[in-house]
């Protein structure tokens, strides 16, 4: 993936660039994101922020994991925005 479209992931997202160089999504949306390297493919899931440095993107998650990745090795990425509640198990 290239710098610029990760751009466009991210517009697409509303994301937002803090004063640290994060780039934050909205409240409820994530964006799950697509890494193979060598025919090893990754996947991560629910990320809530971005930082990109150089040809490194660093992904954090809802649980506070930080993912370092190529940018080369990024083939795509998918968005999430839950605007109704999750619906839990059991009975209402």
């Amino acid at each position: 993936m290239t710098k610029e479209q990760l751009a466009s992931v991210l517009e697409i997202a509303s994301a937002n660039l803090g004063s640290d160089g994060w780039s934050k999504l909205p409240e409820g949306r994530t964006l799950t994101l697509y890494v193979a390297h060598e025919g090893v493919q990754l996947l991560v899931p629910r990320v809530e922020s971005l930082a990109v440095q150089g040809d490194l993107v660093k992904a954090r998650t809802a649980k506070q994991e930080i993912f370092v990745v190529a940018l080369a090795d990024l083939f795509a990425a998918s968005t999430d925005a839950s605007d109704a509640p999750t619906r839990r198990a059991g009975f209402i």
